[in-house]
């Protein structure tokens, strides 16, 4: 019988998970809770029985966590955690949030194996949970469709974002730039004596955005990089001053804003 850690902050739909789950002869819940650092905690301390609560406290085989929780940690930000003591430690994520940030952090935590992640109006049954536990137990991994096409829309924006190309003054000049300061401004907000620094620095946003390949003058570069900056995707101009993106396939289409 797998021994489960349920983490859900809601507090109608925990008991009611912990009930089916139960009910379904193939999990034990040895703890349950509503916040990533408590089910940190927990596992924490049953890793090294010594620590543990005598009698009552029993190290879990795996976690179903929700990736949105009540504390300051969400579920990928405990998983990760919790796979920096105990290596690739099975969790099993659902949720319902569709926001880039969970996204985003998913990408970046490097979860390669042990692990599910799926929307919770998909696979909200406890018969359908049951199948990805016990493939996280065995090392084996499992991404929702919907949401691993989310993951690659994220990674597709974070790949081609602008300012991620640019160092961190850079970054504030062209923020800047795109309110329609003029380089006095700037160089007065920043602290710089000599607004030629900020000439210098618009000619490096405008080398690291390839706004500088064309024979277009410094007034033409300054619009086409407030622009882009203003929406925040890579964007690049023909002969004709049609203006053009990367679609997902990496391939330059007619941008139409």
């Amino acid at each position: 019988m797998l021994k489960l850690l349920v983490v859900e902050d809601n507090p109608k739909l925990r008991p009611a998970l912990v009930a089916g789950l139960s009910a379904t002869g193939v999990t034990a819940v040895v703890f349950e809770c509503d916040t990533g650092e408590a089910a940190l905690t927990y596992c924490l301390e049953t890793a090294v029985p010594e620590t543990a609560v005598q009698g009552t406290a029993v190290q879990p085989d795996v976690v179903l966590m929700d990736v949105q929780l009540a504390g300051q940690l969400n579920g990928i930000e405990t998983a990760v955690a919790l796979r920096r003591e105990l290596p690739r430690f099975p969790v099993v994520f659902y949720s319902i949030q569709d926001d880039d940030a969970y996204y985003r952090a998913f990408r970046r935590s490097g979860i390669l194996s042990h692990y599910a992640y799926v929307r919770k109006s998909n696979y909200l049954l406890p018969n359908m949970i049951v199948p990805l536990l016990k493939d996280a137990v065995n090392g084996r991994s499992f991404i929702d469709p919907d949401i691993e096409s989310r993951v690659q829309e994220v990674r597709h924006k974070d790949e081609h974002a602008p300012l991620d190309l640019l160092e961190p003054n850079e970054r504030e000049v062209a923020q800047m730039l795109a309110q329609g300061m003029s380089n006095e401004q700037i160089a007065a907000r920043m602290g710089f004596r000599d607004k030629r620094t900020i000439s210098r620095i618009n000619g490096q946003i405008y080398t690291a955005w390839g706004l500088n390949e064309t024979t277009t003058d410094e007034k033409v570069a300054r619009t086409r990089a407030a622009i882009i900056t203003r929406s925040n995707q890579l964007i690049t101009w023909d002969e004709d001053g049609a203006p053009r993106i990367l679609d997902e396939r990496g391939q330059w289409i007619t941008w139409n804003p």
